[in-house]
């Protein structure tokens, strides 16, 4: 049985830990704040270019654009969006999960090559049987808007290039500060709706139909992967947030229980002591 002295040096630990796992949830708080903010005002003027530029590619010949056509080859590049840093309970594990069970079953026969976003993605993957194209660490201590259109653009030229035949990308999408869900999201070529609400109606293009499909196309991914960064961003906050007030809270019943073991040992210790004084005190 411990001493009284190992289970006070236990509880002040536990307390220690509480007191960090307490600032890390006030400090999640505040970044998910700031993220959710960047994600809510983003999201509408990436759902509209997106929908806007699926409108107008649906009008046109796949073969106008290489964006558009089907790729040359069978192998698939699929980016991996993780994290930097860890302590963010399941985060990191159900993306590496994930990509896993892709490899597994969707892409079955197929060769992919993965680009790995993030540090914990890349010491996970690196472990598990799949083949690693590139990695990308540290990007979102200062993240700008022009990380994520690099990677997209080496993505898309190695497309057109006809390295690859599709892209995809695996991520989670932020719902709530508790709530995230992996996605895997298909980004090159683009996919087209069958059939186009006002396909029929006449445009007129200034200063040319190509050139604006072809603008719009390239601005496209770059806004997508942006978003996608940002819902990576806002997710892991509030997965971080999550966990470390979980761990807050079993550290508390943690000190709870040993408190009362330190009690029960110490009026164990009392007792013993008070019946050691009357049997001496009959003894004389």
């Amino acid at each position: 049985m411990p001493s009284l002295q190992d289970i006070r040096r236990r509880i002040a630990s536990v307390k220690s830990t509480q007191k960090i796992t307490k600032a890390m949830k006030m400090v999640a708080a505040a970044k998910l704040r700031r993220a959710q903010d960047a994600i809510v005002s983003a999201r509408p003027y990436a759902y509209n270019m997106r929908d806007l530029t699926k409108r107008l590619a649906a009008r046109a010949d796949r073969e106008s654009h290489p964006l558009l056509s089907p790729g040359r080859s069978e192998t698939v590049a699929l980016i991996v969006v993780t994290s930097d840093r860890g302590l963010c309970g399941g985060f990191n594990s159900n993306l590496v999960n994930t990509t896993m069970r892709v490899l597994r079953e969707d892409f079955a026969g197929k060769p992919v090559e993965l680009i790995i976003i993030g540090r914990k993605g890349v010491e996970a993957l690196r472990r598990r049987p799949c083949t690693i194209r590139a990695t990308h660490v540290g990007v979102f201590e200062k993240y700008s808007v022009t990380a994520s259109g690099r990677i997209i653009e080496e993505a898309a030229n190695d497309f057109v290039d006809g390295r690859y035949g599709e892209v995809y990308c695996l991520y989670n999408e932020f719902k709530s500060a508790i709530s995230q869900k992996v996605i895997v999201e298909r980004l090159l070529p683009y996919e087209l709706p069958e059939e186009s609400p006002g396909a029929d109606i006449p445009y007129i293009y200034e200063p040319g139909e190509s050139a604006i499909l072809f603008s719009l196309l390239v601005k496209n991914i770059h806004v997508q992967m942006h978003r996608i960064f940002l819902e990576s961003a806002a997710s892991e906050q509030g997965a971080r947030m999550a966990a470390m007030d979980s761990a807050t809270k079993n550290a508390g019943d943690v000190i709870d229980r040993l408190t009362l073991k330190y009690n029960r040992a110490r009026q164990d210790a009392i007792t013993k002591e008070v019946v050691e004084v009357v049997s001496g005190a009959e003894a004389l």
